[in-house]
């Protein structure tokens, strides 16, 4: 079931990035029948497995040491540290918003003593890996798939494996690598900036920053921002892998392009809402056993 669910997603974003198909030829018979089984359940298996072989590829060329650091750090100032300013305004926006409900929430029941830990324990476990998921894929999955297609379109991909230099190691690597590495680290700076600004928001709203501090102290753990890191490296392999599929296989010159570029988006953000779903439940479980 969860297949056949998988199945319509991905057709849906494509269908998204492409909303108006060419129509057929005059004369021209036109197929009949529905989303059949097999349509639904095959561009899954195809997309499943050409990301899995670029990861495969690009953890191996990691591996060997085939991939110059220089082009990592490259990659990570260029989709990294440039993201920064997006996701600390989304962050603050939010943390001024939850903290604001949630303390005059708390203040109608006398529980303001728990606002601290609620603004964080969200922030923590899933409002920071999330939003800067999704900020992440719009910017960074976006330019990652508008500049492999680029290359694809305008053969340069054609002309490095014509010079022996394989495009996986040479373009996919450091860029996966990249996300990887460098969403963790927005995640930590996003967590932060909501924690902050949700304290300030909260004491104009009534609670005291004394008990706000207390709370977060007391009830809040390091397996709460373990638990987001863990999906932001998620998400950054989501972001990275996916982006780089849809740029390689961009078609159809300035109009591939732009497909490329809105499926890529499109797919990330599907990708990082349901697989959070299943996080959720795993590192909950998880960290209840324990």
């Amino acid at each position: 079931m969860w297949l056949y669910q998988a199945g319509i997603i991905y057709i849906m974003a494509n269908t998204v990035a492409n909303p108006t198909p060419n129509a057929p030829a005059e004369g021209q018979v036109v197929p009949r029948g529905g989303l059949t089984l097999r349509k639904i359940v095959r561009p899954v298996f195809v997309f499943v497995g050409e990301c899995g072989v670029l990861v495969w590829q690009s953890f191996k060329a990691l591996a060997r040491r085939e991939v110059m650091f220089s082009d990592i750090v490259a990659q990570m100032a260029q989709l990294g540290v440039d993201s920064m300013g997006i996701v600390l305004l989304i962050s603050i926006a939010t943390g001024a918003v939850f903290a604001f409900y949630i303390s005059n929430i708390s203040n109608l029941v006398g529980y303001s003593g728990f606002v601290g830990s609620g603004v964080a324990y969200a922030f923590l476990n899933e409002l920071g890996p999330v939003l800067g998921g999704v900020a992440f894929a719009s910017r960074v999955g976006s330019a990652i798939a508008a500049e492999l297609g680029t290359m694809v379109v305008t053969e340069q991909v054609d002309a490095l494996r014509a010079m022996a230099v394989s495009p996986v190691r040479y373009l996919v690597a450091p860029r996966l690598a990249a996300t990887i590495l460098m969403l963790p680290v927005l995640v930590v700076f996003g967590d932060i900036a909501g924690v902050v600004v949700g304290y300030y928001v909260s004491g104009f709203s009534g609670v005291p920053h004394a008990g706000y501090v207390n709370s977060i102290r007391v009830y809040i753990h390091a397996a709460d921002l373990t638990n987001g890191l863990c999906k932001a490296i998620w998400f950054g392999l989501i972001v990275g892998v996916t982006a780089c599929r849809q740029g390689l296989r961009t078609e159809r010159g300035a109009a591939g392009v732009g497909k490329a570029t809105i499926s890529s988006v499109v797919l990330c953000v599907v990708l990082i809402f349901i697989s959070d779903f299943f996080l959720t439940l795993l590192l909950t479980n998880t960290a209840g056993s324990h």
